[in-house]
């Protein structure tokens, strides 16, 4: 008797709902779809790849009817009609109706940019889609039919008391996931970095958590606390130099901590050195994800292997 086994990813037809900016380079786009229900994840980083139409055309063209062929053939489309392919992660997924959120850096908007009668233009396919989204338009996503699958990395091993996290800006929707799921009362301190001060959000948590938010664009000026529902201090530092803030930091101490760290690849590099080399933590419990290379396409870093 042979027993069928369920693929874990699959391609899901869906359309935009609506979308909520979140700061000046943060925009969030909720999407709809009846093929949702066949959407499952349990995981807090759980990773997607989104395919939104090339310039100029309004349904994104990818040859889904071949197959496990329909990567070599949308590889081989025409650049003026394959679709433009980018990784996310789901920030949040809900039912009755069924919906994901995602939320998009627009890379090259400066704050105020979206009231200058669209003057600035984000810079990349992605992000200029994304400032552009409206609802009823259309997108394909590559994502989970089955709730625990490989494309989720947040995997804490049982036993850890401490949780380390770091992340930019696309690390974000993952780091807040991650905080919203932590069981009340664990130990973590995260650190995230972001452009503009006015990207900064009120991350919703029941962990005992103290967070600190880096701003790019405050270089050289103080940081301002306040209080989190956690009642920890959570400060906006003036300086984007996180491996030294987080190098120079006194952490608890923990018999089992984990770590965490996803964003510029280069950064998560360093910080993964720190987090083993300097910290001494067992490489085993630190998961690292580069998930964008300064100075390269997400093409060219897919070609880079």
């Amino acid at each position: 008797m042979t027993t069928a086994v369920a693929a874990p990813f699959r391609f899901f037809s869906l359309t935009v709902v609506r979308t909520r900016r979140l700061g000046p380079s943060l925009l969030r786009v909720t999407f709809g779809g009846e093929e949702l229900r066949e959407f499952h994840s349990h995981g807090c980083d759980q990773s997607l790849s989104l395919f939104i139409p090339a310039e100029g055309q309004t349904e994104p063209h990818v040859p889904v009817e071949l197959g496990d062929g329909w990567w070599q053939a949308w590889r081989e489309l025409p650049d003026e009609v394959r679709a433009v392919m980018r990784s996310y992660t789901l920030r949040a997924l809900r039912r009755d109706p069924d919906e994901i959120d995602i939320d998009f850096v627009l890379h090259g908007v400066e704050p105020g940019a979206e009231r200058q009668a669209g003057r600035a233009t984000p810079a990349g396919p992605a992000s200029r889609w994304a400032a552009q989204a409206a609802p009823g338009h259309r997108v394909l996503l590559l994502g989970p039919a089955l709730a625990d699958n490989r494309a989720i990395r947040f995997r804490p091993p049982q036993g850890t008391d401490l949780a380390l996290v770091w992340g930019d800006e696309t690390a974000v929707p993952a780091v807040s996931a991650i905080l919203e799921a932590l069981p009340a009362g664990t130990r973590a301190r995260v650190w995230l970095e972001v452009q503009h001060a006015a990207d900064i959000q009120d991350l919703a948590t029941e962990a005992d958590a103290e967070i600190t938010w880096f701003v790019r664009d405050q270089q050289g000026t103080e940081g301002t606390d306040r209080t989190d529902r956690t009642d920890r201090t959570d400060r906006t530092e003036g300086s984007p130099m996180a491996l030294g803030a987080i190098r120079d930091a006194q952490l608890p101490s923990a018999e089992r901590p984990y770590v965490w760290i996803a964003g510029e690849s280069g950064r998560v590099k360093q910080l993964r050195r720190h987090f083993v080399g300097e910290r001494g933590i067992d490489r085993r419990s630190v998961t690292f994800v580069g998930y964008w290379r300064q100075g390269m396409t997400e093409e060219q870093l897919r070609a880079a292997g």
